[in-house]
């Protein structure tokens, strides 16, 4: 019997080696293709047959929350956030950005050095796994962090940004140092014309 895929693994935007130093192509061979997939895997699997198998993806992450179904919200938002993540990111990233999210930034913050340092420390503020955001909320940007798989959706916010601070996201690489993992996504990784497209 034949099964349609609901949810994709989708590629990246960039070769697996396309972000070293900060993140080498070893540690996307474990992110991407076992704890990504995995998460994709798991959540087929548990939708099949059930009242998610014809949602969006967005649609599953709401549900399973308002349902309390944690398995599947834990899969679900758990592709959704990687996705972004992926797309939060690329090999000429990084730096002071232009455009639109620059003058929020500005806004917001006062500076652009004033947000690196407030993101930097919300990552490294971030009590075990989960994830730091930059969030859109009317004509300012926030900053906040979220533990496990949870998301700014769930609350009705829009994300600009984000850096996974799971350990396996940086371990191989900066061991222990988060702080340093956090640096290097900022001054090297973020794909300032994502954050600009996200904005509304």
């Amino acid at each position: 019997m034949t099964t349609t895929v609901a949810i994709k693994h989708k590629p990246l935007p960039y070769a697996k080696d396309a972000l070293t130093p900060v993140i080498s192509a070893r540690t996307m061979d474990y992110h991407y293709d076992k704890h990504h997939a995995g998460y994709v895997k798991k959540l087929n699997d548990a939708i099949g047959g059930t009242k998610y198998e014809e949602m969006s993806l967005e649609e599953i992450i709401l549900e399973s929350a308002k349902s309390g179904d944690t398995g599947v919200f834990n899969n679900a938002a758990q592709t959704w956030n990687h996705d972004f993540f992926w797309t939060s990111m690329g090999p000429d990233g990084g730096g002071k950005p232009t455009g639109k999210i620059a003058e929020m930034i500005d806004a917001t913050f006062g500076d652009y050095d004033t947000f690196r340092e407030k993101f930097i420390s919300a990552g490294t503020g971030q009590f075990g796994s989960g994830w730091v955001w930059l969030i859109q909320n009317g004509d300012k940007l926030e900053i906040d962090s979220t533990l496990n798989a949870h998301l700014p959706l769930e609350d009705g916010k829009k994300a600009i940004l984000v850096c996974d601070v799971w350990e396996h996201a940086y371990y191989l690489d900066h061991q222990n140092d988060r702080k340093s993992f956090l640096e290097g996504f900022v001054d090297q990784l973020v794909n300032w014309s994502f954050a600009n497209e996200q904005l509304s």
